[in-house]
């Protein structure tokens, strides 16, 4: 077949059979690109990331914890794999969550709250990172916060501890106040024995009282409110978890409305228009555990990484609510605030 030019071109072109050699090479080269894409994809490490909450109200969470993934080299997508298990509150759910990752043997589970200590159960070989709000020793998790051991490590955010904190804070705010609640989720029992075990000791030292209202569901936190209006509770402290930090508004609304002080863990609540907050901060525990995975995903032994403890908490006031509960901050409370809302 004879050379044609392509007119305007200057070129010619060949039409015809192709080069065998250049047709082999191209075949070859062809067959060869979605090979090295499933190298590369079966070599990407894969994580699991495990919550009891939901995905668009925690969407917060999930993007500090990949921070800390970036922070150490391992980027989603390009590097690193993660599967998202959502629970949605339903704890039904998380058994097959859990036997779903360790069947599938991920390289890393991140894991929130008491779910660690189903995940630890499940598997002795996958390295676990987790995030418990209280002491992971007490609740058998690790051997210590030094040297936690075997193939599980994390962060605990203490929250038990801020119950005292939370008492001395409303001390200082209401002086004459004597009768304080405490609102907890009954499917978090953890989170309600460990702040009644260390508020009720300095409550009964002090001559105050400490009630506990229970609430699960919306309705059931409107009872508890209507509870204690009866109770005529002076002060109320909101307990740590992720069912009542998905429901931050309807909490700090039904406060103002009934006009009941009222401390919250996470600066969120203060916020959205809560009196106040004290706590750790909670996205940044999230990106500190996406820290601790990548480096497990480099080759650290979690046993042998320390259980991060919290350094700073954050105390927020939100000087428009206590304006509207008749509250005035003394100027102690002001000074050692580490940010006032207007």
């Amino acid at each position: 077949m004879m050379p044609r030019t392509v007119p305007g071109s200057g070129h010619q072109m060949r039409f015809g059979q192709p080069n065998r050699r250049e047709f082999i090479t191209l075949l070859s080269g062809a067959a060869a690109w979605p090979v090295a894409a499933r190298a590369q994809q079966a070599a990407m490490p894969v994580v699991g990331f495990l919550h009891l909450g939901d995905p668009a109200a925690d969407a917060d969470l999930a993007a500090a914890f990949r921070n800390g993934l970036r922070e150490t080299g391992y980027i989603e997508g390009q590097n690193v794999a993660i599967e998202y298990r959502w629970a949605r509150y339903d704890n039904s759910s998380l058994r097959g969550f859990i036997d779903d990752l360790v069947q599938r043997r991920v390289a890393v589970i991140a894991a929130t709250g008491d779910v660690a200590a189903r995940v630890a159960a499940a598997t002795k070989t996958i390295p676990i990172v987790f995030i418990f709000g209280f002491d992971p020793v007490q609740a058998g998790i690790v051997a210590s916060l030094a040297r936690p051991g075997a193939n599980i490590t994390g962060i605990t955010t203490l929250n038990a501890l801020i119950g005292t904190k939370w008492l001395g804070l409303f001390h200082d705010l209401l002086p004459s106040a004597t009768r304080f609640a405490v609102l907890s989720n009954p499917n978090n029992r953890d989170s309600e024995e460990s702040i009644a075990e260390n508020t009720r000791p300095v409550a009964s030292a002090k001559g105050w009282q400490i009630e506990t209202v229970e609430a699960s569901t919306n309705d059931e936190i409107n009872a508890a409110f209507a509870s204690l209006v009866r109770q005529r509770a002076e002060a109320l402290m909101i307990a740590p978890g992720a069912f009542f930090r998905q429901r931050l508004v309807q909490l700090q609304t039904l406060a103002t409305r009934h006009a009941i002080p009222a401390i919250y863990p996470i600066p969120q609540f203060a916020e959205a228009g809560g009196l106040m907050s004290y706590g750790t901060n909670f996205v940044d525990t999230f990106r500190q555990a996406g820290v601790y995975v990548g480096q497990i995903l480099k080759g650290a032994k979690p046993g042998d990484l320390p259980v991060l403890q919290p350094t700073k908490f954050e105390f927020v006031i939100n000087l428009s609510t206590a304006k509207a509960l008749g509250i005035t901050f003394p100027p102690g409370l002001l000074a050692i605030a580490d940010r006032v809302i207007e």
